[in-house]
């Protein structure tokens, strides 16, 4: 298997520089937040242990990817704790969620 050659690499590089990055939580965030966002670390956690695609996630789960997408970039503010609660348990139906 070769390097990339220069264009490849270019296009991977626009690629990386276009897309949205993981949001973290902030220092002050509330408890609302942070339960939100140990939501999402469920299912970026399914995602790296059973080593699937996010497209095969979502058909699982039946979900729209770009959904799954915003839940994964952690994008807490598009989603209630409610809804959260309604897909990750869809995901695992005996899910726990600890904030400290």
């Amino acid at each position: 298997m070769a390097f990339p050659d220069e264009k490849k690499l270019k296009d991977i590089r626009d690629k990386l520089e276009s897309a949205e990055p993981s949001r973290t939580l902030p220092e002050n965030a509330t408890k609302a937040e942070k339960v939100k966002y140990k939501i999402c670390e469920k299912f970026v956690s399914h995602l790296l242990e059973n080593n699937v695609s996010q497209a095969e996630l979502a058909r699982h789960l039946k979900m729209d990817p770009a959904r799954l997408n915003e839940i994964v970039k952690y994008r807490i503010d598009l989603f209630t704790i409610d809804k959260l609660l309604e897909i990750a348990e869809r995901l695992d139906p005996n899910i726990d969620i600890r904030v400290a």
